[in-house]
Order: C-alpha cells, then structure tokens, then sequence
C-alpha cells in the first residue's frame, strides 16, 4: 500500500483515547516522529487537578529528547524546593523526623547529578498535560476535546473505534491503523480488549482535598514537597500516614486522608474539608479556600500483556497503584515513548510488525515492579507505628505519650529512638528510589544479548542507579564537549527517533558500515564517533562508563536503549558492514 492510498484508508495512522501523560506523550512523540495522529478524550479540557507531580531524572530525559525539557523546568518546582521531607504531628505540631529526598540530601546529590543530564522537578499534572498536547498539536497532531470512546473493532488491516461527539450527541467512526488506550485506571480500551491483569483492585479508601493557603511560616524555612502527618485515624485506609503536599510553593496545596473502604464513602463538603485541612495544618483559624475535593481508592493491580493485535495499551491502564515514590505519570511518559518509536518505524515500512512484540516484553515487568513498590513503600510506614506504640483506633493522647516516651533519658527510650531512626530510613525506598527510577532493563526481540557474564549489583538496585553499556540498559550519562566548548550529554547525540551507531574516534569501520546498512535498509541511522572536535571526552568521562574499546561500537535504539553492543572491531570492513546489518534486521523484525 502507498503512503497515498494509505492515507485514503485510513483516517489517521495512531488514535490515542486519553490525554493524560501517557496520551499527551504518546500523541507529542508520534506527531514529533511525522506520524498521523488523532487524540481524544472525553473531557472538555485537560487535567483539572494536580493529581501526579513527581518528575523524575528519566522523565526529563524523554522531555529533553522530545524537545520540551525547558517549558517543564519553567512551570515546575526545582528539586531545592522539594527534598526535605517532614513527618510531624501537624505542620505547627511536633517533627518526628526528616528525610533528605529526590536525591538532595549530601550523600545522594552527587549520585543524582551524576547519573543524568536532567534534573528531578515537581511538575503538577495540571502543567504537564499542557505541556504536551500543546506541543502534540502544534507538530500536527489532532485533539478532539469533548468526544468519549464507545469501543473499537478490530481486522487484520486497522482499527474502527465509535466514537461519540458529547458536544452534539451524534455517534461516528474513526479507521486507524493503530488505536492506543490510554484512558487511565478505569480503561473502557483494557475491559473491551480483555487485557489479564494480576492483584487487587479497590484495597483501602482516600481522599484529595485540592485548597489554597498561605502556609510560608510552616513550610518554607523546611522546603518540601511532601509533609506527612501522623494524626489519630492515619493509619486508616489512604497511603500510610495523612499528607500535606506543596502544589505551588507556599500557596497551593493537595491534602490525603484516608477512609474505611469497608465502611459507605464519606461525604466531604467543604466545611468538612477546611477542618480536614485545619486539624492537619495545626491552625484551627487558618484561612482556607477549598478548591475541590474527590475520593479514590488505592489498587494493586497490573496487565500482564499490554496489548493484543492492533490494540495497545499504556499509562494508568495498565499499571494501577498508589502514588508512593511519585512513580504513576514517569512510568506512564515512559511506556508512550517505549511505543511510540516502534509504531513509526512499523507505519513508515522502516521495521516488521514482530518489533511491536516488544512493548509488552519490556514494559509490563516494569509495570508489575512499580505496582509492587508503590504499594509496599505505602506499608513501609508501619514500623513508624510500631515504635510510636500507635495503631488502629489511637487518639492524640496515645501519639503524644508515643512520641513523649522517645524523650526520656532511659536505655529504653534510647533503644526506641534508634529503632524509629531505623524505620524512618526505610522511607528511603520510597523518597530516594533511584535505582527504581534508572535501573530499568530490557529483555525482548528488540535487544541482542552479549557474552558478558550475568550483572553483579553491587549496591542495592532499587536505591543506586547503576549506569552500564549492557544491551538492554539506557545509554549512560557522561559530558562531552562541543566544538564550541559547551558541554553536552552523551544523551543529545542519540535520539530524536532514530538510531545511533555510537563508536569512538578509531571507530570508522562502523562509520562506513553504518552508511552502507542506511543504504540497504532505507533507514535514517546516525553515526557518533566520540572524539571528533564535535563531541570530544574532554573529561574522560565517557571511557569511564563505554564498557567498550574506542573502536568498539553500540548500536542505541531511538527511546536511547542499547540494542547491540560489540566491545572491539570487527575483523574488517566487510564482518563490520555484516554484524551491523544482522543486528539491524533483526531487532527491526527486517
């Protein structure tokens, strides 16, 4: 079929149905790849609330690549305003403890920095939809506010999906060649394609109560995003303790409580929201304006297969968990940009359609990790409790003797201080998780396995980011320098829906090879040779992490995953030509 009677075919090339961070990216990096896309959602405009925030060192490397890096540090908080995590009786209360977090505390900073271009922000969901359907539409794609999926029917050719215009009333179809599900955790994409999914749906009761006012005096001397708050009924449902969380710093707030989920949802008016917000603050004359308030309940549930045909599926449909560790709308970018480089590759004739076999092969076991760790760092709050002496049904007077008997100059008290020191750094698995964030592999048809032995963690994955050259592994950070002197990452010059041969300065036999596979295959395929006066290791940085010779090669896939590596040259030109072209043709399905 030609590009024309394609486009005479079908309607678009990819329907998106949701416009949330999965929908948004999907719709931004498929438009950013030249390719056809509709997306739709069934609301008449984007996020209303700041639901998701965290945006982690990963995150802003896809917005980096997608080239929306700078308008996410404008309208985010830097990660300065974000790591001294509070856990306190109230914010005018007693502090029973701090977390240095997000990588700020002495120890972390380094290794934070080190591991990533891209700095960790706080990014309301309210800014982040924004961000990316604007850009979506302003490469191309098509937005469809006001307009609800129906279903779809699916043939061997495309996808029909009903749509209906909630505007007018009226009912129509789209024919795609592609349909992506990104309508969140109560995905009518996932029901109808009959997705399997392991856990439990609906595990405890929550509330969100978005409000503005000015908490400057209680917060800012200890700048965070996050405050939690031990109060009498905490341990109840929600996620673990009671929060307070920074929207826009010191004016604009998002408040968590939790509810019996076996008991009828409360009702939360607005005054029963102001006094929430009050008894957690620790000011009952705090001026408070209630902006909205909604209840949700925390799940433990995640697909085992992201798609099915021409279906896929991505973001909160597939993965269903607390927001512990700030994980939900990262992973949710994440899949979208997993996907969206294979979908354009298989449209545009580039690669087979068995490259699409790889979305479930790598995402849904990060999905199921995420899903685990969210919901046991909502636990890991537990042994807080236990050294307190507080649990189900205490009341003030039991939190403050809890908290009293830590104080007493007793061998006893002595053992419970170190003991509640010990619980609160258990919380570092769910604000200092960076091994969770970076240590990502993948295991698919898109990635050639080497000879090297197995990999040895050394340190502890889910805390350390442990960067490596390995075949199905991020490419590693490391500075080079420009022939203009200015420093630029080993992550700029890969990307941008494409794939890189990376080698070093003795490295030409790859240069030739990779001309001579552009050639034969009809693919854009970009050659880096670190040490040209364009990307010079003025800092050595890059022989430190390559884990190859500088005449040795990596071949990195466009979302900046190795999918080949060789450590050395080959024999001669023509071997090189041939590895490169095997390689090639077998991660594309060619």
């Amino acid at each position: 079929m030609t590009i024309t009677d394609a486009r005479r075919a079908y309607d678009t090339d990819v329907l998106v149905v949701g416009s949330g961070p999965a929908g948004g990216s999907a719709a931004l990096a498929l438009a950013t790849y030249g390719i056809r896309t509709l997306l739709v959602t069934k609301y008449g405009w984007l996020a209303n609330t700041p639901r998701a925030h965290i945006t982690n060192q990963r995150t802003m490397e896809v917005l980096r690549d997608l080239g929306v890096e700078s308008e996410a540090l404008t309208f985010g908080s830097p990660s300065h305003l974000m790591g001294d995590t509070v856990l306190c009786t109230s914010l005018t209360g007693q502090e029973i403890g701090r977390i240095r977090s997000w990588g700020t505390g002495p120890a972390s900073a380094t290794e934070y920095a080190s591991k990533s271009p891209c700095e960790m922000i706080d990014l309301p969901q309210t800014y982040l939809e924004p961000i990316l359907v604007s850009n979506a539409a302003a490469r191309g794609a098509k937005v469809r506010f006001d307009t609800e999926f129906i279903g779809f029917a699916q043939d061997a050719d495309g996808v029909t999906a009903f749509l209906r215009d909630r505007v007018r009333g009226d009912e129509f179809t789209v024919r795609a060649r592609y349909l992506i599900g990104a309508d969140g955790g109560r995905s009518a994409v996932a029901e109808q394609l009959g997705l399997p999914f392991d856990g439990r749906m609906a595990k405890a009761g929550s509330m969100n109560i978005v409000f503005k006012a000015d908490l400057t005096r209680y917060c800012a001397h200890r700048p965070s995003v996050l405050y939690w708050v031990l109060r009498p009924g905490a341990e109840t449902g929600g996620i673990g303790m009671g929060l307070v969380r920074m929207v826009r710093p010191w004016n604009e707030w998002l408040l968590v409580w939790g509810y019996d989920i076996e008991q009828p949802p409360p009702e939360v008016d607005e005054k029963a929201a102001r006094q929430i917000v009050r008894d957690l603050v620790g000011d009952p004359d705090l001026p408070v304006e209630i902006t909205s308030t909604s209840l949700w309940t925390v799940n433990h549930s995640y697909a085992t297969v992201y798609s099915s045909g021409r279906v896929f599926c991505a973001g909160d449909a597939v993965h269903r968990h607390p927001p512990s560790n700030g994980l939900g709308s990262n992973t949710s970018v994440q899949d979208s940009y997993n996907l969206a480089w294979k979908l354009a590759m298989v449209i545009r004739g580039e690669a087979g359609e068995a490259l699409l076999d790889s979305y479930t092969a790598e995402r849904a076991a990060v999905g199921r990790q995420i899903v685990e760790r969210a919901n046991l760092s909502r636990d890991q709050f537990g042994p807080i409790f236990e050294v307190l002496g507080v649990g189900g049904g205490s009341d003030e007077q039991a939190i403050a003797e809890g908290l009293a008997a830590l104080g007493a100059q007793t061998p006893e008290a002595s053992k419970k201080r170190r003991l509640l020191e010990e619980a609160i750094q258990l919380k570092n698995y769910e604000f200092n998780a960076h091994g969770v964030e970076m240590n990502q592999r993948y295991a698919s048809s898109a990635v050639l396995s080497d000879d090297a032995p197995a990999e040895v963690w050394e340190q502890d994955p889910e805390l350390v980011a442990r960067p490596t050259t390995r075949p199905g592994a991020k490419l590693p950070h490391a500075w080079l320098v420009d022939a203009r002197g200015e420093r630029l990452s080993t992550l700029d010059v890969i990307g941008d829906g494409a794939f890189t041969v990376l080698t070093g300065l003795s490295g030409g036999v790859w240069d030739t090879a990779a001309t001579a596979c552009q050639t034969e295959l009809g693919i854009p395929l970009r050659v880096v040779r670190i040490g040209h006066d364009n990307c010079r290791d003025a800092y050595g940085e890059w022989s430190r992490v390559s884990e190859i010779a500088e005449d040795g090669v990596l071949l990195v896939r466009p979302d900046g995953y190795v999918a080949w590596r060789r450590a050395t040259a080959s024999e001669s030109a023509q071997s090189a030509q041939d590895e490169l072209l095997g390689a090639l043709r077998r991660v594309l399905d060619r």
